[in-house]
C-alpha cells in the first residue's frame, strides 16, 4: 500500500512539474494592444456645458450618450446608448442583462419618476432549497445566485415612456465596440487581474466565462490596453437590434425587441441552460416578467429635496443619513477632521442600522417609509450619537406596530457546504464593487440616472455573451429579515440612483458604483459641495472614509465592528485621533476604486451645466 501511494505522489509531482515547464513557454504578453490613455486615478477637471451633457463610468459609454444628444436625440435616448455601450465596455461589472435601478426627470411636468430596475427570484427558490444543499448564505459562484434579468425591461420602459429614436440607432455603438473591440481599462484589469492558480480555476469551473474574458488562455492575464473582442455578445445584441427593425412603428419596435429576450429566442436559451444545470430560472419566469414606475423616495436636508430609489435599493439611505446630520453643526468642524469624520460616520452607521431592520422588496415587506424618513425620526436617531465610535452597529430605530430585525452576527458560510461550493467561493472576483452608472441631461432639461450592475461569478449562457450575474447574493436566507428570500421577491440591492432638487426646482442628477459605499460617498460629495462650497468636481474628488460596521449588502454578510476605511490622505491626518475614538482602522491607497466613482451633472441658476467625473474610475464627463 505504501509503494502505491508512493508510486501516485511521484506522478503526481511529475504532472505537476511538467505543467510548471510548460506553463513557462506559453504566451502571457497582451494580443493585440490598442493606444489607450486611461482615466483612472487621474486628476479630472470640472466640465461646464450650456446646452447637454453626459457622464458615465467609460469613456465609450459617454461618447455614445453625446453622438445621440448631438443628432437630437433626447436624454432616455442618450441613456440607453449609453447605457448599452457600457454593457459593453464595464460588462464585467454592469451586464446586459443584470439590474439596472432609473430615475427620470421630466423637465415639462416638473416630476420625477423612479422605475424598479431589479428583477425577481426565480418562482421554485426558497429558502428552504438553499439550506437543503447546505448553504447559510446564497452563494457566489453558483447558477443558484443567477436573478431573472432586468436591464432589458428597464431599457424598454424607459423607451416606451420618452424614447424618440429607432432601437437599432441606440444599439449601433455598443455593437461596433462588442465587435471591433476596445481596449481594457484599469478596472477591468483590476477586476479579471486574478493569479494564474485562480485563472485556471475560473476556466474549469466557468468554461464560458474563461472564453469570453480570458479567451480560453488561463495561462495569460488580462493586459492594461489589450483589445477586448466580444462577438458572441455582439451577435446577441445585434439580433435584439434586428427584431427591433422588424416593425415600423418606434414603439412596437421596442417592444419587439423585450419580447425576443423575454419571450423568444433568449429566453429559450436561458431556460435551457438552466434546466441542463440544474438552475433555477424558468421559462415561465422570464414569459411572465414584469416591473413597473414607482414614485421616488423623497427626503429633504435643508433646502435640498432628494428624490431616490424606493427600499428595494439602498435609495432611502441618503436621506436617511443627511436627515440625522441636519442636526449636527458640520459647519464648526475642519473638513475631513476625525471629528467631522466622527460625526458623518454615526449618522452612516445608524441608517445602516435602518437599512439592515427594514428596507427590502414593498411588494413583501410592510415598512414605514414615511416615519423613517420624517424629520421627527431623524432627530430621534441623533440622539443616540455619542462622542465615541459605537462598539458595534447601533440597534434599529423602534418605530410603533414594525418589528425588527438585526442580528449582529456573523456567518461561515462554509459551513456544511460541499467541497466543490466551498472550491467556488474561494474564487472572489473584486465581489461587491461590481457597478457603473450613467446620467444625462439634454437640451429641453430632461435627466436620467441609471445605475446598472452584475458581475460574471457565475456561469454565462453559452453563445450569447451574456451575463446573468448573481444579485440573488444579496438575498438573506433569514426568514426574518427584510431582504430574505421569497419566491418572485426582489433582493434589496445597493444600487440605486438620485436626482436632486434645490428649492423646487431641478438641481442635480448623481449616482456611483462601490456596494455598501455608494450612499456614504454620495453623502460625502453633497456635504462637501453644501456645508463646505466646493465645486462639484473638488467635492467629488476630495478623500473619502467607509464605515464597515454593518453586515454587508452581499453574501457571506460579514462587518468589522467600529470598522472603518480611510484612503490615505484621510489616514495620515486623522488617523490617531480617530483611533483614540475607538475606530478600528484600515488604510486604502488615494483614490481607490472601493470608495465608489461617483458621477454628476449639476445645473446652476444661470442655466449652466457642471458635470464632474470622478478621478477613482475611467469615468468621463462630456457635453457641449
Amino acid at each position: 500500500m505504501k509503494r502505491i501511494f508512493k508510486s501516485i505522489g511521484i506522478s503526481l509531482v511529475s504532472v505537476i512539474a511538467l505543467l510548471s515547464i510548460a506553463y513557462l513557454f506559453l504566451p502571457k504578453g497582451p494580443r493585440d494592444p490598442m493606444p489607450f490613455q486611461g482615466l483612472t486615478q487621474t486628476e479630472k477637471k470640472l466640465f461646464t456645458a450650456t446646452k447637454y451633457a453626459a457622464v458615465t463610468g467609460t469613456p465609450w459609454a459617454t461618447k455614445a450618450a453625446i453622438d445621440i444628444l448631438e443628432k437630437g436625440g433626447n436624454a432616455c435616448d442618450a441613456a440607453v446608448s449609453a447605457l448599452l455601450a457600457l454593457n459593453v465596455t464595464h460588462g464585467e461589472a454592469s451586464s446586459f442583462p443584470g439590474v439596472a435601478p432609473l430615475i427620470y426627470y421630466n423637465s415639462k411636468t416638473k416630476k420625477v419618476k423612479s422605475y424598479i430596475g431589479v428583477g425577481k427570484a426565480p418562482k421554485v427558490a426558497t429558502i428552504q432549497k438553499f439550506k437543503d444543499r447546505g448553504f447559510k448564505t446564497v452563494p457566489v459562484m453558483d447558477i443558484w445566485s443567477q436573478l431573472v434579468p432586468a436591464s432589458p425591461d428597464v431599457i424598454h420602459s424607459l423607451l416606451q415612456e420618452c424614447g424618440s429614436k429607432p432601437f437599432s440607432e441606440l444599439m449601433a455603438p455598443a455593437i461596433q465596440l462588442a465587435k471591433e473591440g476596445f481596449p481594457f481599462h484599469a478596472i477591468m484589469v483590476r477586476n479579471l487581474n486574478l493569479s494564474v492558480i485562480k485563472r485556471l480555476g475560473f476556466t474549469i469551473l466557468l468554461p464560458y466565462n474563461s472564453e469570453v474574458y480570458l479567451k480560453k488562455e488561463w495561462w495569460r492575464p488580462v493586459h492594461l490596453g489589450d483589445r477586448f473582442v466580444q462577438t458572441d455578445l455582439a451577435n446577441t445584441l445585434q439580433e435584439l437590434s434586428d427584431a427591433a427593425d422588424q416593425e415600423s412603428d418606434l414603439k412596437a419596435g421596442y417592444l419587439a425587441a423585450r419580447n425576443y429576450f423575454y419571450k423568444g429566442p433568449i429566453a429559450k436559451k436561458i431556460a435551457d441552460f438552466h434546466l441542463e444545470k440544474g438552475g433555477l430560472i424558468t421559462y415561465d419566469d422570464l414569459s411572465t416578467y414584469s416591473s413597473r414606475w414607482e414614485e421616488p423616495v423623497v427626503g429633504h436636508y435643508k433646502n435640498y429635496t432628494i428624490y431616490g430609489n424606493g427600499s428595494w435599493s439602498q435609495g432611502p439611505l441618503e436621506p436617511l443619513i443627511l436627515q440625522i446630520l441636519e442636526t449636527q453643526d458640520l459647519k464648526s468642524l475642519s473638513h475631513n477632521s476625525a471629528q467631522y469624520i466622527h460625526k458623518v460616520t454615526q449618522a452612516i452607521e445608524l441608517a445602516m442600522a435602518d437599512r439592515e431592520a427594514y428596507l427590502g422588496d414593498p411588494d413583501f415587506v410592510n415598512l414605514p417609509i414615511d416615519t423613517l424618513l420624517s424629520k421627527q425620526y431623524a432627530k430621534k436617531r441623533s440622539k443616540l450619537m455619542t462622542n465615541r465610535a459605537f462598539p458595534n452597529l447601533p440597534p434599529a430605530g423602534k418605530i410603533e406596530g414594525f418589528a425588527t430585525n438585526l442580528k449582529q452576527v456573523t456567518f461561515n458560510h462554509f459551513n456544511n457546504m460541499k467541497l466543490i461550493d466551498q472550491f467556488k467561493n474561494s474564487i472572489d472576483l473584486q465581489n461587491g464593487q461590481d457597478t457603473s452608472q450613467v446620467a444625462v441631461i439634454d437640451a429641453d432639461g430632461n435627466s436620467v440616472v441609471i445605475t446598472p450592475s452584475d458581475f460574471p461569478q457565475t456561469p454565462m449562457i453559452p453563445g450569447t455573451g451574456l451575463n446573468l450575474g448573481n444579485r440573488m447574493n444579496q438575498f438573506h436566507l433569514d426568514e426574518n429579515h427584510p431582504s430574505s428570500l421569497q419566491p418572485g421577491k426582489r433582493p434589496r440591492i445597493t444600487p440605486h440612483s438620485l436626482i436632486i432638487f434645490k428649492d423646487g426646482h431641478y438641481f442635480m442628477s448623481i449616482s456611483t458604483p462601490g456596494g455598501d459605499v455608494q450612499s456614504q460617498a454620495i453623502v460625502q460629495v453633497l456635504l462637501n459641495l453644501i456645508i463646505f462650497n466646493m465645486d462639484i468636481q473638488q467635492a467629488i474628488s476630495a478623500p473619502r472614509f467607509y464605515s464597515i460596521s454593518a453586515p454587508s449588502a452581499f453574501a457571506p454578510h460579514k462587518f468589522t465592528p467600529a470598522g472603518l476605511r480611510l484612503e490615505s490622505d484621510l489616514f495620515t491626518q486623522s488617523a490617531d485621533q480617530l483611533a483614540l475614538l475607538g475606530y478600528q482602522l484600515e488604510q486604502d491607497p488615494k483614490w481607490d476604486k472601493d470608495y465608489g466613482a461617483v458621477g454628476a451633472i449639476l445645473r446652476t441658476d444661470d442655466g449652466k451645466i457642471l458635470v464632474a467625473a470622478d478621478p477613482r474610475e475611467e469615468t468621463l464627463a462630456d457635453g457641449k
